[in-house]
């Protein structure tokens, strides 16, 4: 599958690298290779989204709308429709509800027609569950993909753990997948650098850095938007580390803390937009209760923090954090877990006031906050 056209700084293709292993990997193991292109869905469903919300001053994450979107809606109904597939597998560690061992022990047996077709004919909602080795776990990836692509879907590396996988690829002479490092960060950046990057489809909108505490211009940046709160703000002259706390979009100014512990940077509220719930609904006790205890996360292999969840009428959600978390940004998006189970995800859209507003007795946080549009945080209440 290839969905990104363009080289990296190095000039090597990474796509073309990664068609070559898939294709040297079907010959190892005497299976089919195709190879379908999905840049276009890709720039339109994906990495504009991307550019949008960076243009807004939001932080997105394009690994959860390429699933949603490419992944397990183009490629997915690629599989089931002109390859005639009963069922996708992918190499996320993930498992779901279906998951049944006896099918992944056929390995020899040709298998009955209508295996998976009578298998995935079920009722009940089909669960994502996580991944039994937790430092792989991806469901946080796979927290926006549709109820109906879940139903049909195998997720064969969910009960392993990476070291066994990586045992029964060299059994099986799969060294060449063996010697590549795992991929890191966004996939059509790789190893460019994110400001020149960004600054090549944005056009620049000069700010200042201002201390939060006291109001001092710092220095100048290129853009509001190339910045997440938490992140450390590199300006120059400064020997001292500060960071970014928050932006202000309407003046450009993004207001950065002295210290990577600051209480500006920990927050313990924030809303979301419509709650995508793999389920299709809501849980029932946040039906019935209108509130309901889980835990969240707003990054990749953060640790699960437990909060409150308040059910608002058209959809979204209020988190209440039980403990402030650190860095919390618009754009991303608040995963959602009770016991083992992914329940889903929403885009963070509000944040409610930091530490260090409320420590000072503002009961409301700074424009600087939000994206253009957004407005101000409102009460849980509403």
């Amino acid at each position: 599958m290839k969905n990104w056209d363009a080289l990296e700084e190095q000039g090597v293709c990474t796509a073309d690298r990664d068609c070559e292993d898939a294709y040297r990997v079907c010959q190892v193991l005497d299976i089919p290779f195709h190879h379908v292109s999905y840049v276009k869905e890709y720039w339109n469903d994906v990495f504009s989204d991307f550019l949008s919300e960076y243009e807004k001053g939001r932080t997105p994450n394009p690994d959860i709308v390429c699933n949603k979107h490419i992944k397990f809606k183009c490629f997915f109904d690629y599989a089931l429709g002109n390859l005639g597939a009963d069922a996708v597998a992918t190499g996320h560690y993930a498992r779901t509800s279906l998951e049944d061992e006896e099918v992944f022990q056929q390995k020899h047996v040709r298998r009955p027609e209508g295996l998976f077709r009578n298998r995935f004919e079920v009722r009940n909602a089909v669960q994502l569950l996580q991944a039994a080795d937790s430092l792989k776990d991806q469901t946080f990836f796979l927290s926006q993909v549709s109820q109906e692509a879940l139903r049909r879907t195998l997720f064969p590396l969910g009960g392993l753990t990476k070291g066994f996988v990586k045992k029964i690829a060299a059994e099986n002479g799969l060294q060449h997948v063996l010697q590549r490092k795992e991929s890191m960060g966004v996939c059509f950046v790789g190893k460019r650098n994110f400001e020149n990057f960004i600054l090549q489809y944005l056009q620049p909108r000069p700010g200042r850095f201002v201390s939060i505490e006291d109001g001092r211009v710092l220095g100048a940046h290129k853009g509001w938007f190339l910045f997440t709160l938490g992140q450390r703000a590199r300006i120059g002259g400064l020997r001292e580390p500060w960071y970014v706390a928050e932006k202000d979009g309407a003046t450009g100014d993004v207001f950065v803390a002295p210290r990577t512990d600051h209480p500006a940077l920990y927050r313990d509220l924030l809303r979301t937009g419509r709650v995508h719930w793999i389920a299709e609904e809501p849980p029932a006790a946040l039906v019935r209760d209108k509130m309901m205890e889980c835990h969240f996360r707003f990054r990749h292999q953060m640790a699960l923090v437990p909060c409150v969840l308040t059910l608002n009428q058209d959809g979204t959600v209020w988190v209440t954090a039980v403990k402030a978390v650190r860095a919390l940004a618009l754009g991303q998006f608040a995963v959602f877990y009770r016991g083992g189970e992914c329940l889903g995800s929403g885009k963070i859209l509000r944040l409610g006031p930091s530490a260090y507003t409320l420590k000072r007795g503002q009961g409301q946080p700074a424009a600087a906050t939000e994206g253009p549009g957004d407005g101000p945080a409102s009460n849980p209440a509403t």
